[in-house]
């Protein structure tokens, strides 16, 4: 896994830019703490941090290649782990090309020369990358399917410039950071951004599945791939086992790795699974990991999202897998000093005490290994989520996964509540979304419904905790693969009909008939559990002061823009929320906000 950066513009010479360009690239050292490397043209400049994983001897990058007869060289800077790679280069040594090294990144390289854009199609993998082909002064940004990895671009007259995290791109004097009042509803929620959408002004992802082609005429963005709604024809003991060979083989293929490689347990049905399978495939012993807090025991409380504590359902999987399991246990008190850790791994607000934990978990973790495989994603593709069987909720004409927790924007001064208008802000997002979701011909009732509603949780909600794991684990250089991303697995699982899903009037069921031979029953049949909150007194106390210090700043960005009275109404409340751990996780995003903006001197702009 890597970092990459570059710069295109079709205006100006960049092989005077060296300086900016070696910046750009450095920003992102601890995505690629092993190497670094730049190539520059005269419209064309790429760089790339390296964290090695695959033949840690090859693999250099930019990485070069030519076609026959041609002196032009097409480039390519790569972040990503290919999986067919093996496969895909013994398809490619047929057709007559000759590799130099055994990484998966020049099987990318050799594939776009053989197959052009529509090679894409043929891989299989998490990985965000870019190809400049000098020939036809055309730059390809691409992004996998389900936005595993993260690729940002800025185009502006003549030219663009992208990377896989914001800080390299503001480390051009070409962009500066801006925001606006309009962006509030989704710097408050996250989860409502569109798949394209960032807080900052001219900055955008590349949307999962799709690829942007950069050329003269301007940044053109397309998809290459979607999910198809289909008729299901397998019954359920045919889908069961279909499943689980789909598991099993995914699994595989994301064990394979030249570095210490682990699985992150946290106890649930999810990364249980993922930890059965993986030790059938690691000879050597598996390890695994989860995470605590120090005086938990006393402190903890049960919310919807989190009914109980992970470690002793963890250490009853990990007994009864047989892997090494380590419970990294962690100081309430420290968090807030790791959180400023957090906002340079994101750019952009943290989740506070979720980031801060999840980075302290990840560091500890680096210490052994170098790769870990997470049970992430596996709510949004089975339907795990309490909202999920909640009827009001399900039917509710919003996105459901909003749950039943007031709306921050509703913490607006009223003025900025006339200007940017949030509630119809949320509906013509939920009615963008919606009318994407691929529909099937004379479906209806809770089956369509339910269709809609496993959509929209793979959009906002599950870009958000991909995109968190990514930055928290490439802080510090460690690699997270994701095995319930599989487009095949999401391809097959999509079209699986609700009432199979929830065959036995639970969350998940599929996914648990597909395992029930490998874990132990208390996990087996576990409710849902989010990641691991600290419910420390210390620790709410730490965050009232922090956000009182925000409400009582006349200098604080958001000074004016809040009504401080519904503000202070809300902190003190302590009502049942189905999506938040409590009121003043609520309320955490008035502090991020604050903090980003004045770390990365971020101003409003009309």
């Amino acid at each position: 896994m890597c970092g990459i950066a570059g710069w295109i513009d079709f205006d100006r010479d960049l092989t005077t830019e060296r300086p900016t360009v070696e910046a750009m690239t450095g920003t992102l050292h601890r995505r690629g703490p092993d190497a670094a490397g730049t190539w520059l043209a005269p419209h064309a400049a790429l760089g790339h941090r390296r964290l090695a994983i695959v033949d840690l001897e090859g693999g250099v990058q930019p990485m070069t290649a030519r076609r026959p007869g041609s002196e032009a060289p097409v480039v390519l800077t790569y972040s990503g782990e290919l999986y067919n790679f093996r496969e895909l280069r013994d398809h490619l040594r047929s057709r007559g090309h000759r590799f130099t090294t055994a990484s998966d990144t020049e099987v990318v390289l050799r594939a776009y020369l053989e197959w052009g854009t529509g090679f894409v199609d043929r891989l299989t993998g998490m990985f965000a990358f870019a190809i400049w082909d000098a020939a036809r002064e055309e730059l390809l940004l691409v992004r996998d399917r389900l936005g595993v990895k993260p690729l940002y671009y800025h185009a502006y007259r003549g030219g663009v410039l992208f990377a896989s995290e914001p800080k390299a791109i503001l480390a051009n004097p070409l962009f500066t950071a801006r925001t606006s009042e309009d962006k509030l509803p989704i710097l408050f929620n996250p989860r409502l951004a569109m798949p394209w959408e960032t807080p900052y002004t001219d900055l955008r992802q590349v949307q999962p599945g799709h690829l942007v082609r950069v050329d003269r005429s301007g940044a053109h963005e397309a998809p290459y791939w979607r999910l198809v709604s289909q008729e299901h024809g397998d019954d359920e003991d045919t889908t069961v086992r279909r499943v689980r060979d789909l598991l099993e083989q995914t699994v595989a293929e994301q064990m394979v790795a030249d570095v210490p490689l682990c699985t992150l347990l946290s106890g649930g049905l999810d990364s249980s699974a993922v930890t059965a399978l993986g030790a059938r495939h690691h000879a050597k012993g598996l390890r695994s990991f989860s995470v605590d807090f120090e005086g938990a025991a006393d402190d903890f409380r049960a919310t919807a999202l989190r009914p109980e504590q992970d470690t002793p359902f963890a250490l009853a999987a990990a007994a009864h897998i047989g892997v090494d399991h380590t419970s990294i246990l962690l100081d309430p008190a420290a968090l807030a000093g790791v959180v400023p850790d957090a906002l340079a791994a994101r750019d952009l607000p943290s989740l506070g005490q979720f980031d801060a934990s999840m980075y302290l978990l990840f560091q500890a973790i680096r210490e052994h290994s170098t790769v870990a495989l997470s049970g992430e994603a596996a709510d949004e593709v089975f339907g795990g989520y309490p909202w999920f069987f909640d009827r009001d909720t399900v039917w509710g004409d919003t996105f459901p996964w909003l749950g039943n927790a007031p709306r921050l924007t509703d913490c607006l001064a009223p003025d900025v509540r006339a200007r940017i208008r949030p509630e119809d802000d949320e509906r013509d997002r939920y009615a963008t979304m919606r009318a994407r979701v691929p529909r099937l011909t004379g479906e209806s009732g809770l089956q369509a419904r339910m269709r809609e509603v496993l959509f929209l949780s793979l959009q906002g909600p599950l870009l958000y905790l991909l995109d968190r794991k990514d930055r928290m684990s490439m802080a510090v250089g460690l690699e997270v693969r994701v095995p319930f991303c599989d487009h095949t697995l999401l391809e097959y699982v999509w079209n699986v009909p609700w009432k199979m899903k929830v065959a036995d009037g639970r969350e998940k069921s599929l996914l648990r008939a597909a395992v029930a031979d490998l874990l132990p029953q208390e996990v087996l049949q576990r409710r849902k559990s989010a990641f691991p909150a600290t419910f420390s007194p210390a620790h709410a106390r730490a965050v009232r002061a922090a956000l009182d210090g925000v409400l009582d700043d006349s200098s604080s960005p958001l000074a004016g823009r809040l009504d401080v009275t519904k503000v202070r109404e809300l902190a003190s409340g302590s009502g049942q929320m189905m999506t938040m751990a409590d009121n003043l996780h609520l309320l955490l995003p008035l502090i991020e906000v604050d903090r980003w903006m004045r770390a990365y001197d971020v101003s409003f702009t009309s």
